[in-house]
């Protein structure tokens, strides 16, 4: 599985390299204001694309944090559990004590 990855990932790499040699021309972004910025066509795109990848990333942390919040309730729970319970089958192990009723 290793050697497949790794051919896996020599494919790509050589793919987007040939992309990246191909699309070279310089490219303008005019933004507002009349502000305008030159670079290279695959530069561009590698910056939007890594913004994209951190905005999602940044989208998903609040997700994160939530489900960590949760988890570490729900373990908190089953904890409790699991102590009522081993509580429960030592008391369930002890002999039932003898009645003290005496015949006078």
């Amino acid at each position: 599985m290793k050697i497949i990855s790794r051919i896996l990932t020599i494919i790509l790499f050589v793919i987007f390299f040939g992309f990246a040699l191909k699309n070279d021309q310089i490219v303008t972004l005019y933004y507002f204001f009349g502000y305008a910025q030159s670079a290279p066509l695959v530069i561009m795109l590698l910056v939007f694309f890594l913004a994209g990848a951190v905005l999602g990333v940044l989208a998903m942390v609040p997700i994160v944090f939530r489900h960590r919040r949760a988890l570490s309730a729900h373990k908190k729970t089953l904890a409790e559990i699991e102590k009522e319970h081993s509580a429960m089958q030592k008391a369930s192990m002890q002999p039932p004590a003898t009645d003290n009723i005496s015949s006078t």
